[in-house]
């Protein structure tokens, strides 16, 4: 059977991972990547778990990224009290020294070395900034329209979020869908080194801010907190950032701004149509306490990857409804059941949600 061909739509992290992940396979890879500057100009970390650590492992990162990539072995929760001191609630430390809690690093570093891995595979093809007119059903396989030229395709993955008019336009229906009364705050710091191991939560009523370490004398923030606050100047919101951290930091500086984004929650029950699928924030956002949304998604490209490639070896066709059908069957309920719980897990542990 000769190559199968698929688009991938989307230059964010999932996309360029998901390019990255299926040129293995015996398909020739199609990458249209919009605008990647943001991407890289973004101050946000990702955590990632020990086993999808593994999987990105597949792809060299640890070897290309070591300096880069910070590996937390302690995570500590706490609340609160009246008199504004801490109670750690819940502690979970990796007894195997060899395995780690999480793993973070910041996404404008492994968005570069993705980017930079993609130029070394012949099977990807990059169209960069390209804009899609139409997608369509030509014979047996899907075309998609792009500087007045048509590509057709086995199989079309969009990675491009669920704020892309794509995502809307196609799948815009059958989703669980709420929206938090909060806003999201990130920034790095910089402070005297220690030993820097510890990912902290701190719940404080209607906020919880999360000190995340990307190395011996750097801390990422991600503060959630209502809405409102965002009418606040930076100034104020350095202020209390400063204000708790110096419980855990010392010499504490700004490394870079602050940015704001809102927050939502989303599950979408649809996962395909005719030969295109949906693959990373399009199918779930989570609040981002629990840290899991990538590693949802990584988890969702090892459960395709390893589908995609027994069909491969079958001579079977990539894009088919009963292809797509077994992926969603695999991935949906882990997914449905993971979005949920976690939902339910910031209520309970956020006592005015």
């Amino acid at each position: 059977m000769e190559k199968q061909n698929i688009c991938i739509i989307g230059g964010n992290l999932t996309g360029l991972v998901t390019a990255i992940t299926l040129s293995k396979l015996n398909c020739r890879v199609d990458l249209i990547t919009g605008n990647t500057n943001q991407n890289l100009s973004s101050n946000r970390t990702i955590a990632v778990s020990e086993n999808n650590f593994d999987f990105l492992n597949k792809l060299n990162i640890n070897k290309s990224l070591r300096k880069e990539i910070w590996p937390c072995s302690i995570m500590k929760l706490y609340t609160e009290s009246k008199n504004k001191k801490f109670s750690e609630i819940f502690e979970i430390n990796s007894d195997n020294r060899q395995k780690k809690i999480l793993y973070m690093i910041e996404n404008s570093k492994i968005m570069k070395f993705m980017m930079s891995k993609i130029k070394q595979i012949k099977s990807i093809s990059v169209k960069n900034h390209e804009k899609i007119s139409e997608i369509t059903t030509s014979g047996l396989l899907k075309s998609v329209k792009f500087n007045n030229n048509r590509f057709r395709y086995n199989l079309i993955i969009i990675c491009a979020g669920n704020n892309s008019s794509l995502v809307k336009n196609l799948f815009n229906h059958q989703i669980i869908e709420k929206f938090y009364r909060e806003t999201s705050v990130t920034t790095i710091l910089n402070h005297n080194s220690l030993k820097n191991n510890t990912a902290r939560q701190i719940f404080l009523d209607d906020e919880i801010l999360a000190l995340l370490p990307i190395s011996n004398n750097k801390t990422s923030i991600v503060w959630t907190m209502k809405k409102n606050m965002k009418k606040k100047n930076d100034l104020f919101i350095k202020k209390k950032i400063k204000f708790y951290a110096k419980n855990y930091l010392s010499n504490i500086t700004f490394a870079t701004n602050i940015e704001n984004r809102d927050l939502n929650f989303l599950i979408r029950n649809k996962y395909y149509l005719d030969r295109t699928l949906l693959l990373g924030d399009a199918l779930h956002v989570m609040h981002p306490f629990v840290g899991q949304g990538f590693n949802m998604t990584l988890r969702d490209l090892a459960s395709l990857e390893e589908i995609l490639t027994n069909k491969i070896n079958l001579g079977l066709d990539i894009g088919s409804s009963d292809v797509l059908l077994e992926f969603s069957n695999k991935a949906k309920p882990r997914n449905f059941s993971f979005s949920l719980g976690s939902d339910l897990l910031k209520n309970m542990l956020q006592f005015n949600p």
